[in-house]
């Protein structure tokens, strides 16, 4: 008989599992270097290049690794998916610049900032912004209804972000590649 009890010393033992009942997959794909159709028959949102194809797919189900689409978006303001009650937006606040001091009075708002720096200003009256916060990477802001607010790039880079509309304030399809475009749709 064979003894082996050098080869493997303590706490290892000799005798490992034969079978493996669970289903395992023939071959793993890279999300990124193919598109194909997701459980519900929709595409997914990436092309060959790895690149997220930034186009509304609102009202149909849709995954998307934000923070990858909020970087890659180079226009001011681009709605990726506008629902009944919901959108979501991508920004890029080029440095020096703002959103804009703006108003939505029955729509709350989400920001969140992926990359950069900025001042954020809220109040009552566009004359009386008393709320001040400064926000880098990572910051989520919440902006009720009817608050005036505003937020600027204090960077050296450009500020990218996305806010979440509920219910939706752009309509579908929304692309202002700058913020002189935006001024003019609204």
């Amino acid at each position: 008989m064979y003894y082996a009890g050098y080869m493997y010393p303590y706490p290892y033992h000799v005798s490992v599992p034969m079978y493996n009942y669970t289903r395992q997959p023939v071959y793993w794909t890279i999300p990124q270097e193919i598109d194909h159709l997701n459980r519900f028959g929709y595409w997914q949102s990436s092309n060959m290049n790895g690149n997220i194809e930034l186009n509304d797919y609102g009202r149909t189900p849709f995954v998307v690794d934000i923070n990858k689409a909020t970087k890659q978006n180079n226009t001011f303001r681009t709605a990726i998916w506008t629902g009944n009650n919901l959108q979501v937006t991508l920004m890029s606040i080029n440095v020096g610049e703002d959103i804009g001091l703006e108003v939505h009075p029955t729509v709350d708002q989400f920001l969140r900032i992926e990359e950069g720096q900025g001042i954020v200003r809220m109040g009552d009256t566009k004359d009386n912004l008393s709320f001040e916060k400064r926000v880098y990477d990572d910051y989520a802001i919440m902006v009720p209804a009817g608050k005036w607010h505003n937020l600027i790039n204090t960077g050296n880079t450009p500020l990218k972000l996305y806010t979440i509309y509920a219910p939706p304030e752009h309509p579908f399809g929304t692309v202002h590649k700058t913020k002189a475009d935006a001024m003019v749709a609204e």
